[in-house]
């Protein structure tokens, strides 16, 4: 391939840029339609109109540039490519921002080599991928893809500001509609993202392809047991809800174990009343469920519920399940990633296939169009950490297989 060495430090050196780019100086934190954010956004509108882009923020704070093909048909669908510019808190500085920087650096290499692509190019920033400032997930692509809802407006943040509020003070006025984009607009969507997983370190390949987008299910389980005093009450006779939900929580984990394509995560757990000489007599934890196939959730759900009904029985508690959040699993493209793949294999590298357990921007986006999505590995497969890490061997191997992949694309006929 014909890409200098020197554009991984380029990579790395823009990624430094937006990492700087955080509302606590001591690590990076950059929520959505934040000051932070705009500045972010202000970055990447500016390296995009270095290479001519025609450059906007459209009205849920996504910044979108687009560079017409030899056509020069601004009517003519364009290749969208990008991923989020938002972070978690105390984030690591790949996670979004690899999947932002790279395609540009793929069409600033192409015009350095007098090439013109024969069709248009679209790389966006997602305004809010994490859903950490308010609680609605993947608002930008939901928004392009004419699947949000206008009720997310009102919701508020920790300091009671609203979504629709957010916007305004982000200079963002446009109906949220105007946001909405059309099939014909897009040939399809790719986004390079780091694995976020062990497997690429495992396999020791630089970069895989992504197979499919696991659906995820969240509940808030309840376990109600009775209070009492701590030295008074026989074990024979309590009804702990803490040690109920303790058995829960082993038994989801048994039963994820035992399930293939699936995993359990107990991330919360808050104890009533909370001292340390009462028996807890009402105990809440989280649950996260994540599998590609969705048919195969819905049955590990229920063999939870199931499991979860026999301890409360035994145990003479109240259990309730209350599902929270619920998102599909989405397929990639057969069409796109095979294009994406074969790139993969022209660029020298072996192609492994591998399924993402982490939620994407592309998941909104598979309704509007085709999608596919590169993996590139990371280190120890740690993400949403600050020592998040990725080599600039491997962030070079990406670019060489976008830089193929945008070479060698075939439109559909």
């Amino acid at each position: 391939m014909d890409t200098n060495p020197s554009a991984a430090d380029l990579i790395f050196d823009r990624i430094d840029e937006l990492a700087q780019l955080s509302e606590n100086p001591n690590h990076l934190t950059r929520r959505s339609l934040t000051p932070e954010h705009q500045s972010a956004n202000a970055l990447v509108g500016h390296w995009m109109q270095n290479i001519g882009m025609q450059v906007h923020t459209d009205a849920i704070g996504n910044i979108i540039g687009r560079l017409e093909g030899s056509d020069n048909d601004p009517n003519q669908a364009a290749m969208l490519i990008g991923s989020h510019l938002d972070t978690v808190r105390n984030a690591g500085r790949y996670d979004g921002m690899l999947g932002v920087v790279l395609p540009i650096m793929c069409l600033e290499h192409l015009q350095s080599h007098g090439e013109t692509l024969p069709y248009p190019v679209e790389i966006v920033g997602f305004c809010d991928e994490e859903g950490v400032r308010f609680p609605s997930t993947l608002l930008g692509s939901h928004a392009i893809a004419g699947t949000l809802k206008e009720s997310v407006l009102q919701e508020l943040d920790a300091d009671k500001i609203s979504m629709q509020e957010a916007l305004n003070a982000f200079g963002v006025t446009a109906p949220i509609d105007s946001a909405t984009r059309q099939p014909g607009d897009f040939l399809g969507f790719v986004e390079c993202h780091i694995e976020q997983g062990p497997v690429l370190e495992r396999e020791d390949l630089p970069v895989g392809l992504v197979t499919a987008i696991s659906g995820a299910s969240r509940f808030n389980i309840k376990v109600i047991g009775k209070a009492g005093h701590a030295g008074t009450v026989p074990m024979g006779l309590r009804k702990d809800a803490l040690a109920g939900a303790c058995e829960c929580i082993v038994e989801i984990e048994k039963l994820c174990t035992s399930l293939h394509d699936l995993v359990g995560t107990v991330g919360q757990i808050k104890a009533k009343p909370g001292a340390e000489n009462v028996i807890p007599g009402e105990v809440s934890f989280s649950l996260d469920l994540r599998s590609s196939d969705d048919n195969h959730r819905a049955y590990a759900t229920a063999q939870i519920e199931e499991a979860l009904v026999k301890i409360a029985k035994r145990r003479q508690l109240q259990i309730t399940v209350q599902n929270t959040y619920s998102a599909k699993g989405v397929r990639c493209d057969s069409w796109l990633s095979g294009q994406l793949g074969n790139a993969v294999k022209s660029a020298g590298y072996r192609l492994h296939s591998l399924p993402s357990g982490a939620g994407h921007d592309a998941m909104a986006l598979a309704s509007l169009t085709r999608v596919a999505m590169l993996f590139v590995r990371c280190k120890d497969g740690l993400s949403h950490h600050p020592d998040e890490s990725i080599t600039k061997e491997d962030a070079l191997a990406a670019l060489n297989v976008m830089i193929t992949f945008l070479r060698q694309f075939e439109l559909d006929t």
